[in-house]
C-alpha cells in the first residue's frame, strides 16, 4: 500500500480523515441539539466504514437512494435503512422483500401503482414494510403534488395488510415545507392517522431545519465530504472540504494552459449552480485557474494570471463541484492525513444506482 500521498495513482480519490470526522460530529451534534433524528444519507462516501461511524456518532439509521446501495450496507451490518426512492418492477420488489427480512427497511411512495408493489413484496416475504408518504413541497421533482393527495394515500397505505404507515417525506427543507407539512398532518389527525416521521433533507438548508419544527428527521449526505458546491452557496466553508481528486499535469505546451489527467471519468462533468465561468473544479494552490474544459480523461486548465505553470510531472488537488457524482466515478477512495496514507478503501456502494 501507498505510504504517501506522493505515491498515489492518478487520477485519484484523496480524502482528508480529520476533516471528514469534524463534518460528521458536527452535523451530529446540530441534530442532537435540536432533538431531529439524523439519517444520514450514504449516496455521497458509499463507504460502510463511515457509514459505521456515523452511526457510532448517533444517527439512527441511514439512508440509501437505491436498493443496490442498501444491499451492501446491509451486507456490512446497517440494521436500520431508508430506501428514499420508489420501488418498482418485479425483481425489484424481490429484493426489496428480501432486504425487509434481513433488516429494517422503510421506503417511500407517492402514487397507488407504487403502494400496489410494496403490498405484494410485503406478501411475499413475509414482513411488514413502513412507508413514508412522499410528498412534494415546492422542489418538484418526486412526491404527491398536495396535501389532499398525501391523505389519500396515506389511507391506503394504513387499509393495507402488509404495510405500516410510518410518516412522511419530502425533500428538500423549504419555505414552502412548514406550511404544507402541517397542513397534512392536520389532515392525518383528522381521520385518526399519525406520523411519527417526518423526514426531510438537503445539505445545503441542514443547519436551518429546526426553524420547521414538524420535521422530525434530517437526511444529509454531501455534508460528510463537502464540495465546490456547497461552499459556493455559504453552506461549508473551504476547509471543511475533505475530498480532492488528486491529478498530474501531463502536458503544458502552450502559453497559460495546462492538462491534466483528471477529465470526466473523474471529476464528472456537472457545473456549480449558475457557474459564472467557475469551470470544472477547483485547483487547490491555483485560485485562478480555471479547469475550462473536460474530455473523459484530460481536463484543460486556464492558468492565466496564474503567473508560473505547473511543470510536466506536478500533481494538482482538485476540488469537485459535485462530490457525490465524483466518488461515483471511482473504485478506491486512500484515506489521509496530512500527506500519510492511512489506508485505502474500496468504494464499495459505487456504480449501485439499480
Amino acid at each position: 500500500m501507498p505510504r504517501s500521498t506522493e505515491d498515489l495513482l492518478t487520477p485519484g480519490l484523496v480524502c482528508d480523515v480529520d476533516r471528514v470526522e469534524a463534518n460528521l460530529r458536527r452535523m451530529q451534534r446540530y441534530a442532537s441539539e435540536h432533538h431531529l433524528a439524523l439519517r444520514p444519507h450514504i449516496k455521497t462516501h458509499k463507504l460502510p466504514a463511515l457509514a459505521r461511524r456515523q452511526l457510532e456518532l448517533g444517527a439512527v439509521g441511514i439512508t440509501c437512494q437505491k436498493l443496490g446501495e442498501a444491499e451492501v450496507m446491509a451486507d456490512a451490518g446497517c440494521a436500520d435503512i431508508l430506501v428514499s426512492y420508489e420501488v418498482l418492477g418485479e425483481r425489484n420488489l424481490w429484493r426489496l422483500g428480501a432486504l425487509a427480512r434481513r433488516v429494517r427497511v422503510t421506503t417511500v411512495a407517492d402514487s397507488p401503482e407504487v403502494l400496489a408493489g410494496l403490498a405484494w413484496a410485503a406478501g411475499r416475504a413475509g414482513v411488514c414494510i413502513p412507508v413514508l408518504i412522499d410528498l412534494d413541497t415546492g422542489y418538484h421533482r418526486s412526491g404527491v403534488a398536495t396535501p389532499a393527495h398525501a391523505l389519500a394515500l396515506a389511507q391506503q397505505v394504513a387499509a393495507t395488510p402488509g404495510l405500516e404507515l410510518a410518516g412522511l417525506f419530502t425533500y428538500p427543507t423549504l419555505p414552502e415545507t412548514g406550511p404544507r407539512l402541517r397542513e397534512t398532518l392536520q389532515g392525518l389527525a383528522g381521520c385518526g392517522l399519525r406520523a411519527v416521521v417526518v423526514s426531510s433533507g438537503g445539505t445545503p438548508g441542514a443547519l436551518d431545519t429546526h426553524l420547521v419544527p414538524e420535521v422530525t428527521e434530517l437526511r444529509v449526505g454531501t455534508y460528510v465530504y463537502n464540495d465546490r458546491t456547497m461552499v459556493h452557496r455559504g453552506a461549508a466553508a473551504p476547509e471543511d472540504v475533505a475530498v480532492t481528486v488528486l491529478s498530474t499535469v501531463i502536458s503544458a505546451q502552450e502559453p497559460e494552459r495546462v492538462i491534466l489527467d483528471a477529465g470526466s471519468k473523474a471529476l464528472s462533468s456537472d457545473l456549480v449552480q449558475h457557474d459564472l465561468g467557475l469551470g470544472y473544479g477547483e485547483v487547490l494552490g491555483h485560485p485562478r485557474a480555471v479547469i475550462r474544459r473536460l474530455y473523459e480523461e484530460h481536463a484543460v486548465v486556464d492558468m492565466t494570471g496564474c503567473g508560473s505553470l505547473p511543470r510536466v510531472g506536478t500533481r494538482l488537488a482538485l476540488v469537485p463541484n459535485h462530490v457525490c457524482a465524483a466518488v461515483n466515478l471511482h473504485d478506491e477512495i486512500a484515506m489521509v492525513r496530512g500527506t500519510e496514507v492511512l489506508e485505502i478503501l474500496p468504494v464499495a456502494a459505487r456504480g449501485r444506482s439499480r
